[in-house]
């Protein structure tokens, strides 16, 4: 029961916004912190069962090919697993699976689906919109993730391409590009995997705009806290968070080895302009295609989130806070997801983060 409820609209003090691997953790740490779901938090999400984006992933995708899926606080994922090689299970299965058990232990009660289409100052509380369900908030936790904003970015004669356009979000399988020559566009880990899948079905071409750099093991402390710092100091400075990647490189797995091996990984600089059958440089090389790839990443999913007017003049968000979870022009927003708190174990660091700093703001728990 929602206890307390005015007028059709549901009073809380802390809306989160979102229940993946982020909001999940926020979830958690409210629960910790003495919250009760209700009139101390309500968590929204607009998918229609749990699992945050990883319910949508391509079939192929296991647990021997994710990045490290973090524990979430308080419950390891190993305890969910009961596959006795869990390296083959599909992650679109177990994560669910995993977040799913999750939420029913700590007993986070997620409001389902239901997608908040805007959220607005109505001082000193927030007005969140999700269709036929409005709150009245005084923090906001948003951890909307990127999955709903898939990036395409714009090349002259896009439109006069007469193969198949996508983008990794709607990546299902291989198989469906047997027989077509197909252009996998972008250096990160997701474009480098389905380029080894597909290129074991039919003949590709790999174009990125930056040299791609690999790397033979797991990288250090050293480099994982250069990564986290570099992302971190972009978000206080207002800039677009930047990818992790470029700090990182990409792991060279066996399988990737022997894409190499097979001359897979041989990487094309970005084309100039598409044509309606394939792809042209600015010094007239052209490379036929039926198929364009862009694995080329996803945006903030902050829509919603625009009569706040937090974007400022460096084109993203100016964070502040222990993590930079905090947004800097208003206290009672933090942004999980976004910066140094997008990856499965910055969202859990971020998560409690978030909270502390929160509930200090509000005045909660003294």
């Amino acid at each position: 029961m929602w206890a307390d409820l005015l007028d059709g609209v549901i009073f809380t003090d802390i809306a989160v916004i979102g229940a993946g691997q982020a909001g999940l953790s926020a979830g958690y740490h409210l629960r910790r912190a003495g919250l009760e779901p209700g009139s101390g938090f309500v968590m929204l999400d607009r998918s229609p069962a749990p699992g945050g984006a990883w319910q949508y992933r391509w079939p192929s995708l296991t647990l021997s090919t994710v990045n490290r899926v973090h524990d979430l606080p308080g419950l390891e994922f190993a305890q969910v697993l009961t596959d006795d090689a869990p390296d083959g299970v599909i992650a679109a299965e177990a994560v669910p699976r995993y977040y799913r058990t999750y939420e029913e232990k700590f007993d986070l009660r997620v409001r389902r689906p239901v997608t908040v289409t805007v959220v607005c100052d109505r001082e000193p509380r927030f007005r969140i919109e999700a269709g036929e369900t409005v709150l009245s908030a005084r923090g906001v936790i948003n951890a909307t993730g990127t999955w709903e904003k898939p990036f395409i970015p714009s090349y002259p004669g896009a439109e006069t391409f007469g193969g198949q356009q996508l983008h990794t979000k709607n990546y299902t399988r291989a198989g469906d590009f047997a027989g077509k020559h197909v252009v996998v566009v972008g250096g990160g880990i997701s474009a480098v995997q389905l380029l080894d899948e597909i290129s074991q079905v039919t003949s590709t071409t790999w174009v990125t705009r930056r040299e791609p750099v690999f790397r033979d093991g797991d990288f250090g402390q050293d480099a994982g806290r250069a990564a986290v710092a570099m992302v971190e100091d972009r978000v206080r400075a207002g800039l677009p968070p930047g990818s992790v990647v470029s700090v990182t490189g990409l792991l060279l797995t066996d399988s990737l080895r022997a894409a190499r091996d097979r001359g897979t990984l041989t990487r094309l600089p970005m084309f100039s302009s598409i044509e309606p059958d394939g792809v042209r440089w600015t010094d007239g090389s052209f490379v036929r295609a039926d198929v364009i790839l862009w694995a080329t990443g996803f945006r903030s999913a902050l829509d919603h989130l625009a009569p706040l007017r937090l974007r400022g003049h460096g084109g993203g968000i100016v964070m502040d806070g222990r993590l930079a979870t905090r947004v800097a022009a208003d206290h009672r927003v933090h942004l999980l997801g976004y910066g140094p708190s997008a990856s499965t174990i910055g969202a859990n660091r971020g998560g409690r983060a978030a909270v502390t700093e929160l509930m200090e703001t509000l005045g909660l728990g003294e």
